[in-house]
């Protein structure tokens, strides 16, 4: 198996149809590469983490499925280990520990993706580019705001990668309003 946006992409669409986890996956490949580029690494390699995270999501949503069932679906692919390990570990209940950058980092983007798009939708313009800081702070708070959203993941994704909240919440904000029409905010 080649390792190619183009391969995860397909692995992408032939599990996941709907339109909001296809979203979610730019999304977070978005946050990933951006990341990578931040620190020198692999943009490709560390996307395809992000894009292919979920991507079993919509035919295994359990908790005893995801990500299991996709972390055996790309071991069988042949995937390298980095990305397999990235996978099982974006989900706290795998117990798979978060060794490496990438792996931390796909933690760290993943929920606030979902929710920075969940900021974005309820803004009258729709604009990610226009998502404040300070905003999403605040609709971090309110728990009826995008509830499905684990505001503690979030909070320990930021602490194991030792960031600054806000230039994290910005950071992410910036990666992902270069992509925003693709996303539809």
């Amino acid at each position: 198996m080649e390792l190619t946006r183009k391969n995860a992409y397909t692995l992408l669409t032939e599990y996941t149809k709907n339109d909001s986890l296809l979203k979610h996956a730019l999304s977070v490949e978005q946050a990933m590469k951006a990341y990578a580029a931040k620190y020198g690494a692999d943009a490709e390699r560390w996307g395809i983490a992000g894009l292919l995270h979920d991507f079993d999501y919509e035919m295994y949503p359990s908790l005893e499925d995801h990500p299991f069932k996709g972390v055996e679906i790309l071991k069988e692919k042949g995937y390298p280990q980095d990305i397999i390990d990235a996978v099982a570990g974006h989900a706290e209940h795998t117990g798979v520990k978060r060794e490496t950058m990438m792996a931390k980092t796909l933690f760290a983007v993943d929920e606030l993706c979902g929710f920075l798009l969940a900021c974005a939708y309820v803004r009258p313009d729709k604009s990610i580019a226009n998502v404040q800081v300070k905003s999403v702070k605040k609709k971090l708070k309110d728990k009826s705001f995008a509830r499905a959203v684990n505001r503690d993941d979030i909070e320990q994704g930021i602490a194991e990668m030792e960031l600054d909240k806000d230039e994290h919440i910005k950071f992410v904000i910036d990666a992902l309003a270069e992509i925003g029409e693709q996303l539809g905010v």
